[in-house]
């Protein structure tokens, strides 16, 4: 038979997904035999823009990471109270997913970065390893830490991960001192292609209008565009269903068909601070225009990491919601794309996790 991997990714947002799907595509490109298993809340389309090839789907959410109001906010006590909900019936949640995954059968499980998925997994006796530039450990200890539960939650959770075989840590990523398993590797994104002069040609842009990217990294969040001023031979790029009536406003979906794609057809992107748009961003040499997350203990790095390889600069919330930052967006529209980041760990990841396949017993390629 050939081996089937079961991946396991967050919800909380996109940046997940962006992280694990180009180790995915890398590790089938050296095992076609693979045959693939998402258990995710993303919905199937979302994982098909950016997984190569075809996989099986199970519809399912073993984490929730935090609840949000926004991209920039979280909700501390909504958050809390789903983590005690959880916690207080944490041997069934477990058992339960022991079954779930059993009866699926993967050889391997990869994770980023569901604790609960590596507890079972390990109940299960099913090698599973994590990946992920941060772990809800540290995100609930800096967040719930003070309260009376947080010490036995947080206990869970390090175990859960530390069960597993590795815990794979990209370029850039929190620390993680809790864990005795981890293993960094290099920048992991995906690289989309630019194309830039047939985008003009079918769009009619002009070769000198700018394109900014304006994306919160996949937590609902819709900007105020209606507040922005029109800034001479700048063309912004949001999704369609903020449905943002300007003649300067291009659709992000009619760019490509991936956003790594469209990213790699902009000048500059506009975000906060988030692992999978600041390495998408890097590896394509695109700048970034960012916006201060608020106390996520992520961004402290993203941040540092962005400022060392990458063109950035930063703005506060009150001036993008007002758009009042075009001075700061020029200069950095004026001094251009970079040399891209190498997206080093995509390769280390993939033949991290082909050293933990098991070999294939049939010649014939296997059906997901």
């Amino acid at each position: 038979m050939s081996p089937r991997l079961l991946v396991a990714v967050s919800a909380h947002g996109l940046g997940h997904l962006g992280q694990v799907a180009p180790v995915v595509n890398a590790l089938r490109a050296r095992r076609p035999d693979l045959r693939l298993t998402f258990r995710t809340a993303l919905t199937r389309a979302q994982l098909a823009q950016r997984v190569d090839g075809p996989f099986e789907y199970q519809m399912c959410s073993d984490d929730f990471g935090m609840r949000n109001s926004s991209a920039f906010d979280v909700d501390v006590d909504a958050s809390a109270a789903a983590y005690r909900e959880l916690h207080e019936r944490w041997p069934e949640r477990v058992a339960a997913v022991v079954s779930e995954l059993s009866a699926i059968g993967p050889d391997l499980i990869l994770a980023d970065a569901p604790y609960l998925t590596c507890a079972a997994a390990g109940r299960a006796g099913i090698p599973v390893v994590a990946l992920c530039s941060l772990n809800w450990a540290d995100i609930y200890r800096h967040y719930c830490g003070d309260r009376p539960e947080a010490p036995c939650i947080h206990a869970q959770m390090v175990e859960a991960y530390a069960g597993a075989k590795a815990f794979l840590q990209p370029t850039p990523s929190m620390a993680m001192d809790d864990l005795p398993n981890t293993v960094p590797i290099g920048l992991v994104a995906g690289r989309g292609e630019r194309r830039r002069e047939a985008l003009e040609c079918s769009l009619g842009i002009g070769a000198r209008e700018k394109l900014v990217l304006v994306a919160m990294g996949g937590i609902r969040t819709r900007l105020p565009l209606e507040r922005w001023p029109t800034i001479d031979g700048v063309r912004w790029v949001v999704q369609a269903d903020w449905a943002v009536r300007r003649t300067d406003v291009l659709i992000l979906e009619e760019l490509a068909p991936s956003f790594p794609d469209a990213l790699a057809c902009c000048d500059a992107l506009i975000t906060k601070p988030g692992y999978g748009s600041f390495a998408e961003a890097a590896a394509a040499g695109v700048p970034v225009l960012y916006v201060p997350r608020g106390e996520w203990p992520e961004s402290a790095c993203l941040v540092s990491w962005l400022r060392a390889h990458a063109r950035c600069a930063e703005i506060s919330r009150a001036a993008l919601e007002s758009g009042q930052f075009a001075g700061v967006l020029r200069q950095l529209l004026e001094a251009g794309v970079y040399p891209p980041v190498p997206a080093n760990g995509v390769d280390e990841a993939a033949e991290y996790l082909v050293g933990m396949l098991p070999v294939s017993t049939c010649s014939h390629k296997a059906m997901p």
